[in-house]
């Protein structure tokens, strides 16, 4: 899909920094999508976003709004890098 007009989903009651981590995560989720991205860097923002997103519920809308608008899912990516064996990971 990969039009870069799409809005990122986000909470309006979360403070600047919140915002600023949270699109960090989407960002990180773009580029293992399209040009690959290395599993800690990967990591370290998606459990920065995590602090902010703890619970598996928003997680799972925030993962499916995203998906709608990206046509990217970071629940996948988050599963291979978890699973990832080299330093670097790809989504197909």
């Amino acid at each position: 899909m990969n039009n870069q007009n799409y809005q990122y989903p986000l909470d309006p009651d979360w403070t600047k920094a919140e915002l600023v981590t949270v699109i960090a995560f989407y960002r990180v989720v773009e580029q293992a999508y399209e040009q690959g991205c290395q599993v800690t860097d990967f990591l370290s923002a998606y459990q920065a976003f995590k602090k902010i997103v703890p619970g598996k519920a928003a997680e799972k809308r925030l993962d499916r709004e995203f998906s709608q608008v990206s046509g990217y899912s970071s629940y996948r990516a988050v599963q291979t890098a978890k699973q990832a064996t080299k330093r670097q990971f790809k989504m197909k």
